[in-house]
């Protein structure tokens, strides 16, 4: 059983979207200076290194992350590999062989190179997914995306493939690295923080092979 895990790995050294606050992880108790215990405290964004985005990121009366379905985060997943693509749209996904009746869809580019090569600054040139690619995915019925760097969307073009995306309760991975994931078929288990209420949360995401 190939079991992958497709988790980007938190450190201070993890890229963060600009303007979001930097990861932050601290011992305040420390057994060398005399604690009964190590503590860490941690400070960072939800939407920081692997994470869910939830409806209300971009909605005001939108779900919360503890608002979605288990179902949906959990099952079968279809791992797409676009290597040579600068943007993903509707012309290109029709393009290639995505099976029918897909519901789950993880979209590999080369933002993972970013991940293997362990790039440290963001980059604003990643691969992102159009509008009209979101209205696409929506068409043929599929639930949840998950994309290899930290938006769905291209830089400064966030809100219109996000609204698509939620409005139409598709649930949004981002910042999975499947560097070393080949397309087909996968069992996806992806469990967000249950922060009540909140626009996102970080999760930890394994695919297993089937």
């Amino acid at each position: 059983m190939n079991i992958y895990d497709i988790t980007l790995t938190l450190s201070p050294e993890i890229p963060t979207w600009p303007g979001d606050p930097k990861f932050v992880m601290e011992r305040f108790d420390k057994i060398e200076a005399g604690d009964n215990t190590n503590t860490t405290r941690i400070e960072m964004s939800a939407h920081t290194g692997t994470h869910v985005d939830a409806p209300y990121h971009f909605f005001s009366h939108g779900k919360g992350v503890d608002q979605l379905s288990l179902r949906i985060l959990n099952g079968r997943a279809y791992v797409l590999h676009l290597p040579e693509v600068s943007v993903v749209t509707a012309a290109e996904l029709a393009r290639v062989n995505i099976p029918p009746r897909t519901r789950r869809l993880l979209i590999r580019t080369r933002n993972s190179e970013y991940w293997a090569a362990g790039v440290k600054e963001f980059r604003t040139d990643f691969v992102g997914l159009s509008a009209d690619a979101a209205d696409y995915l929506v068409r043929r019925g599929v639930k949840l995306i998950g994309v290899d760097y930290l938006s769905v969307a291209p830089y400064k073009q966030s809100r219109p493939t996000h609204e698509v995306f939620l409005r139409n309760d598709v649930i949004i991975v981002e910042g999975l690295n499947l560097a070393e994931v080949p397309q087909g078929r996968y069992m996806l288990y992806c469990l967000p923080l249950k922060l009540k209420g909140a626009d996102g949360a970080p999760a930890r995401a394994i695919l297993i092979g089937v």
